[in-house]
């Protein structure tokens, strides 16, 4: 017999359900099992005067799993769902030692047996949610004529400026750990693919240890060409952020709500838009925020999370885009004009989710800013793209799992599969 889906299930049906036995309530002659998939749960009553049912009640334990045949049936009396499965066989699978973890474990603890929390009915929202934020995504770029590229993990050059990195043996000769496909999206610009994206890991050897920052995280990367300035790169990303948070909502936000006690909102379209230096400026006018003077060219962690609180106040959105950062504050291939970079930060709930921009596709240009950098041999490679002809180009990298964390609430740990940090490489 078939399985089904015990969210399929209706009365007056003969089926098979197999998944995790939640809860065993066992009297003098019943017994009854909450039986649960990852679509529902459903009460088995057990008739303990069949021998063999009896017996294997004597075995199961909590989170044991089973394979259970037999006839739906409705009962007004059974609260969940008003259904009851009458079993003809039921068949041990696995049973469960007992669980090491309770609700009020500590967060390492719950890393440690991580995947027994993915049973949970909120873990398995945050990874169904996770799904149709980047199948959003994917369908938003794919109908405008992106591609999926693969680029490569190992690398022979550092990423962005050689800090940060994880270098690893390579027969004989260093390698590195990708930071980001950013050389490699602009290798596909200057090929004439034009528009690309990719979903895949990056890694930052980076020794923080705060609620949002991870040292492998997956990225959600694109670069599109032809544009006429970073602003259309910012209007891509709005508007694309706008479309998944819509189809979120659409089918996860009531649940959302319930379980993690967040609204879902769909953002305004354009998003506002503010200058760095009258941001701080209305900082310190408004919440008494003076920003370090060394710190003026960038955004402080502070300054983020007053951004937000700003952003509300002042334009009723989620969202801030904050253009006008400090040219040693950004990568040395991001396009300058009048010595200011071409780019962005975006700054959601009070994070920065996004550094964007228009790159530098003139290759005199390209490599005299390399050079200011102290950047010549690493490179190399990377500059050899643009003495062919580039078009220009823009685009912007998202952390798949900072969405996540924003989007539910909860610290990076708790939303991503497996979190990596610098203390922490398993399981």
């Amino acid at each position: 017999m078939e399985r089904t889906p015990i969210k399929n299930l209706t009365p007056g049906r003969e089926v098979k359900i197999q998944g995790f036995v939640e809860k065993i309530r066992d009297t003098r002659a019943m017994a009854f099992l909450v039986v649960r998939d990852r679509s529902g749960k459903v009460q088995v009553t057990l008739d303990k005067t069949n021998p063999a049912f009896a017996q294997l009640l004597a075995e199961l334990t909590a989170e044991s799993v089973v394979t259970v045949e037999g006839y739906v049936a409705g009962n007004k009396n059974v609260k969940l769902n008003g259904i009851e499965l009458l079993p003809e066989v039921l068949r041990v699978e696995s049973v469960a030692a007992p669980i090491p973890l309770t609700k009020d474990s500590a967060i390492d603890v719950k890393l440690d047996y991580r995947w027994l929390c993915f049973r949970g009915e909120r873990e398995q929202l945050l990874f169904r949610a996770q799904t149709l934020m980047a199948a959003a995504m994917r369908s938003f770029l794919l109908a405008r004529g992106f591609v999926e590229i693969h680029t490569p993990k190992l690398i022979g050059a550092a990423s962005e400026s050689g800090a940060d990195v994880f270098e690893v043996g390579y027969f004989g000769r260093k390698a590195y750990l990708a930071q980001s496909p950013q050389f490699y999206k602009q290798m596909a610009m200057a090929g004439g693919l034009e528009r690309v994206f990719e979903v895949g890991p990056v890694f930052r050897a980076e020794k923080s240890y705060t609620s949002r920052h991870t040292t492998e995280f997956t990225g959600f990367d694109l670069e599109f060409s032809y544009i006429e300035s970073f602003r259309d790169v910012m209007r891509l990303e709005a508007e694309l952020l706008a479309h998944a948070l819509g189809e979120v909502r659409a089918q996860y936000g009531e649940e959302i709500a319930r379980l993690y006690d967040v609204e879902v909102v769909v953002p305004a379209l354009p998003f506002p838009e503010i200058r760095l230096g009258d941001l701080y400026a209305e900082l310190e006018k408004r919440y008494g925020y003076a920003v370090p003077e060394q710190e003026r060219g960038d955004m402080t962690t502070e300054a983020e999370q007053l951004a937000y609180r700003f952003s509300m106040e002042e334009y009723g959105h989620e969202f801030l885009f904050i253009t006008g950062f400090a040219a040693d504050k950004r990568a040395f291939y991001h396009m300058r004009e009048g010595g200011v970079p071409q780019g962005y930060d975006l700054v959601w709930r009070g994070v920065e989710i996004t550094t964007g921009a228009q790159r530098e596709h003139r290759y005199e240009r390209l490599r005299s800013q390399a050079q200011e950098r102290g950047l010549g041999e690493d490179v190399r490679f990377y500059l050899e793209f643009f003495k062919y002809g580039c078009p220009p180009h823009g685009g912007f990298g998202l952390g798949l799992d900072r969405l996540t964390m924003l989007l539910l609430n909860i610290p990076i740990k708790e939303a991503m599969f497996l979190f990596r940090g610098p203390n922490r490489l398993t399981p």
